[in-house]
Order: C-alpha cells, then sequence, then structure tokens
C-alpha cells in the first residue's frame, strides 16, 4: 500500500512541476507559428473532428465487412449441416447475431454522423 501511494505522489508531484502550458510568443508583425499535420502532410490540414468521423466511419466500413462475413459463414455451417440439428441451430443462430451486429453497426453509423456533422460542426443534414 505505500508504495502506491509513493507512486501516486511521484506521479502527482511530476503534474505539478512540469509545465502543462507552452506559449510560443512570436516577433512582432511576422507571422504566426504553424506546424505540418503529419497525418496529411500540409499545413491546410482538416479539422479535428472531420478526421475523427473518417476514421470511425472506416471502422465502421470494417466491421460491417467482417458481419458480411458472419453471414456467409453462418449460412455455409447452415447448409453443411446435412441434418445435423446442432450444426442447423448454430447457422441459424450465427445469422442471427450477424443481424443484430448489422443493426448496432448502422446505429453507429448514425449517431456518428449526427454526432459529428450535426452537433460539432453544426451542418444540418436534410
Amino acid at each position: 500500500m505505500t508504495k502506491l501511494k509513493s507512486i501516486l505522489l511521484i506521479i502527482l508531484l511530476i503534474a505539478i512541476i512540469s509545465p502543462v502550458v507552452v506559449i510560443a510568443a512570436t516577433e512582432a508583425g511576422s507571422d504566426p507559428v504553424s506546424l505540418t499535420n503529419p497525418l496529411t502532410g500540409n499545413q491546410t490540414s482538416k479539422d479535428i473532428p472531420v478526421l475523427i468521423g473518417q476514421v470511425i466511419s472506416a471502422l465502421l466500413g470494417i466491421v460491417g465487412s467482417i458481419a458480411l462475413v458472419m453471414f456467409i459463414y453462418g449460412g455455409f455451417t447452415w447448409m453443411t449441416a446435412a441434418g445435423n440439428s446442432e450444426q442447423v441451430a448454430k447457422g441459424k443462430n450465427i445469422i442471427v447475431w450477424a443481424a443484430i451486429g448489422l443493426v448496432v453497426i448502422f446505429a453507429s453509423y448514425a449517431l456518428v454522423r449526427f454526432v459529428i456533422q450535426d452537433a460539432i460542426l453544426g451542418v444540418a443534414t436534410p
């Protein structure tokens, strides 16, 4: 317990002592400091919410592809059951759960689209 307290005390001291905010001063009349975005490679990069929305959309696309693979696997399991009731039930369950997963994917896509476009960016969609 004392070891945990000492670790927490060290972390607290580091957080208090280390500078949290760095203020960059520029000379009068000069352009402000600009950094190149490492993700896009230019200085006129996209906003952070747009970038996060693109990443989440890409991840949802990958998850949708996994759902498609599960549909195919469930159908294959069902079709190759050869009358075995356990295999038929397994195939049906895989298809049902893949369908539920697809509904969750669509709902999360709609939620992400609403949060990113409507709430953060303020772009109303018809």
